[in-house]
């Protein structure tokens, strides 16, 4: 499918991400479609739930981005895919799949997407959405402990000992590899509005 086009959307925790992915969709509809970095942490049957509430999560050895990579280029070539899912109340992958159809538009999403150079060179459009540093840590409290069952002192204990370091070690060098870096994300009605006007290009074009 030559006439797809790939837009990365990356940035730390917290950092408005999916307000701006979901921003697109609601836009959009069918003429797009989203690929979530999230979907493919590694599954670890082999360790008990203690072990893998240890591991780190912010590392991008924690993601299979070559199981990503493999499913992004089949979606280009117009062929559906089998979507891995991940259950943040065991820590591990679920059974389930999501089966992904190609579109005229394929957003990829996650932290770490821009760590991967080979993961980079896939995408036509590659956004960095920013947010303050106590922004995000603010958000993803509030998300970790509505939606995915945590404790604050677990939250704030994986914030300090991994998820900080690993944003100053590879998210926000990654920075670097965007076209367009958008503070606050989908709150960003000027960027979003750039971005909307982009992709209606785009699908015009196509």
């Amino acid at each position: 499918m030559s006439d797809v086009i790939v837009i990365g959307v990356a940035g730390g925790t917290g950092s408005g991400k999916t307000t701006l992915v979901k921003a697109l969709v609601n836009r959009f509809g069918d003429n797009i479609t989203v690929l979530s970095h999230d979907n493919y942490y590694k599954r670890h049957d082999e360790l008990t739930y203690e072990e893998r509430t240890k591991l780190n999560y912010d590392h991008p050895d924690a993601f299979d981005t070559d199981m990503m990579i493999e499913h992004l280029q089949q979606l280009r070539e117009g062929h559906a895919i089998e979507c891995p899912t991940y259950d943040y109340t065991i820590h591990n992958r679920a059974a389930e799949t999501i089966t992904i159809e190609p579109r005229k538009v394929i957003v990829v999403e996650g932290i770490l997407i821009f760590a991967s150079r080979v993961l980079c060179d896939q995408m036509d459009i590659k956004i960095f959405v920013d947010a303050d540093a106590d922004v995000r840590l603010c958000r993803r409290i509030r998300r970790d402990v509505k939606k995915r069952g945590r404790t604050i002192d677990s939250v704030i204990e994986q914030y300090l000992t991994t998820v900080k370091p690993m944003h100053e070690q590879f998210v926000e060098p990654s920075k670097k590899n965007a076209n367009l870096i958008v503070p606050e994300g989908g709150k960003n009605l000027i960027a979003l509005e750039m971005i909307i006007n982009r992709i209606q290009k785009h699908i015009d074009m196509a």
